[in-house]
């Protein structure tokens, strides 16, 4: 079986550059956001599939993301419209297609048209095993042997995928909390996490699908616009929300996650720190390829940290004191909880 890591995070941690890292090791076949990319779907169903089936999940469009595109949102983490094919935001981009396939190749419709060619015809059976073998065709193309998925806010998804693949390991890719959470508000999709967080917590309820009428009327002016509208993209992209709100976005995800990662075997999960990447990056890229089965070479180092950018870190300390203090004390928790990391 081959060797299978998942990068975890909050996302905004410096991960999509380890995306980039991973990419370059010729042993690597780096999965980014294959998670978040299915977001939008049913990713691990508990019922057996067949292969027509299982390539709905992975060509079925994430429409979320597609929203937030025809609303003019810029998300770098989006690779296919920057290369554009035959999809658009419009007709509706394939979920595989968004971040994963133009990772891989710059031809991301001739794969995705390879890919559906042989995932099609698989036989009924869990759904593990086929991303197992969608993971084993993806390697035997690009000549692969070490399997590494990586997406952002991902935390959430350590109990599901460690149920799915209990033989995989963990990395935890984590950021300096304010700078995290500055650098969230500034992005719609953490935005609308932060807006429906809001409006849950607002009204006591746990689901937007639990809110009633009365529940609307009762919420302050500008998340009731949201909730009337439908969470339009639209709206999402044009609100602001301050920093420390998605310090408690942060928050709870640290809280969260690493109550998950710590149900782990202590073999199956390390931490990486993204300020410790940046100050000492051959150590902590070893540490990560003798983790996840990689080969630390001395020419994969070299070009590692070409892409790491120091200018990246800090930017929290230039906000007005009052919202640096605002914000400190909204990541105060999980901070505390990192300190113990």
């Amino acid at each position: 079986m081959r060797p299978l890591s998942f990068v975890v995070g909050t996302g905004r941690s410096g991960s999509t550059v380890l995306s980039r890292i991973i990419n370059l090791h010729p042993e690597a076949l780096s999965l980014n956001e294959l998670v978040n990319s299915l977001s939008g779907a049913d990713m691990l169903p508990a019922r057996p599939l067949g292969g027509r089936e299982f390539w709905g999940i992975l060509a079925e469009p994430n429409h979320a993301y597609d929203g937030l595109l025809r609303a003019g949102a810029s998300i770098e983490e989006f690779l296919y419209p920057k290369n554009p094919g035959r999809y658009t935001p419009e007709t509706g981009i394939p979920a595989l297609s968004m971040m994963v396939l133009p990772h891989l190749t710059d031809d991301p419709d001739g794969l995705l048209d390879w890919l559906e060619s042989q995932i099609r015809a698989w036989p009924v059976r869990p759904a593990d095993q086929h991303y197992r073998q969608l993971f084993d065709v993806l390697c035997e193309r690009f000549d692969r042997a070490v399997v590494i998925e990586r997406s952002g806010y991902s935390l959430k998804s350590v109990p599901a995928l460690r149920k799915a693949f209990p033989e995989a390991r963990f990395v935890h890719s984590f950021r300096h909390g304010p700078d995290c959470a500055l650098s969230m508000s500034r992005h719609p999709g953490f935005r609308m996490i932060s807006l429906v967080s809001q409006i849950l917590e607002a009204a006591g309820v746990e689901s937007p699908a639990e809110l009633t009428e009365d529940h609307v009327a009762r919420l302050p002016e500008d998340l009731a616009e949201l909730v009337r509208h439908g969470f339009s993209p639209d709206l999402v992209v044009r609100s602001e929300v301050p920093p420390h709100q998605l310090g408690k976005v942060w928050s709870q995800a640290i809280t969260e996650g690493t109550r998950h990662l710590n149900e782990l075997p202590e073999d199956r999960h390390m931490a990486l720190g993204y300020e410790q990447l940046l100050d000492a990056p051959e150590r902590e890229l070893t540490r990560l390829a003798e983790f996840t089965g990689l080969t630390p070479t001395p020419e994969w180092l070299a070009a590692s940290r070409e892409l790491l950018d120091n200018g990246r870190r800090g930017g929290s300390r230039r906000l007005p004191a009052d919202q640096l203090r605002a914000l400190e004390a909204s990541c105060a928790p999980g901070m505390r909880i990192l300190a113990g990391v």
